[in-house]
């Protein structure tokens, strides 16, 4: 199969299990907090459009569909974090690579409030959210020069700023909270940079510093 074909097949994957999410959460939102447990594989199966065998071949709980947008997106952090220019200081980087991915489009607030407050979802949410930890690590040492597997600082950032992002998307959800998301979101990402990158592994600093000179 030519690379025209992969891709083709990758996209229809990929079509086929937000096809899937979509349909899940909307039956989750539908069915309400206390429903969750109603919401069956055949449900969400006939919803999307495609066999429970199908269903089964991309999710392996109820939960997990559900979430798979958030989980989806939380994926593509790393790669966000590559795209933005390579002379642009990493808080503006971060900042601007963030609000772009969790923020277009919009979150819908219902799915969201579903997702981050219904205790059933509360594991997976979380899972969910977390899966930007370690593409994002990577994207950071690569742009300051640091060493993931002896410096602790991208592993560090990266966890602050998905923490930033649960804590953005809670404080939205809170009654009364007009805010665009994208607000929300600047303002809690701003609390994360107030540490400083280490200076880049191959530096001479680096070297003295783990010398013990």
């Amino acid at each position: 199969m030519n690379d025209d074909g992969m891709d083709l097949r990758a996209r229809n994957k990929q079509a086929t299990r937000e096809a899937i999410g979509r349909a899940a959460l909307r039956l989750a939102i539908e069915r309400g907090p206390h429903g969750l447990a109603l919401v069956r594989v055949h449900d969400i199966a006939t919803a999307a459009g495609v066999s429970p065998r199908t269903y089964n071949n991309y999710f392996s709980s109820r939960e997990e569909a559900i979430c798979a947008f958030q989980a989806d997106q939380s994926r593509r952090a790393g790669q966000a974090l590559r795209a933005r220019p390579a002379g642009e200081p990493l808080d503006q980087a971060v900042t601007a690579a963030v609000i772009e991915l969790y923020t277009d489009p919009e979150p819908d607030k219902a799915g969201l409030r579903m997702i981050m407050m219904t205790p059933e979802l509360e594991g997976e949410a979380l899972k969910a959210f977390s899966m930007a930890e370690g593409p994002l690590a990577e994207a950071v040492a690569a742009r300051t020069g640091t060493d993931l597997a002896r410096d602790v600082y991208p592993a560090v950032m990266a966890a602050a700023v998905t923490g930033a992002v649960r804590v953005a998307g809670r404080h939205w959800l809170e009654p009364g909270n007009t805010e665009p998301f994208a607000a929300v979101l600047r303002r809690t990402l701003s609390c994360v940079f107030s540490a400083k990158p280490p200076t880049p592994s191959g530096s001479s600093d680096h070297v003295e510093r783990n010398s013990g000179r």
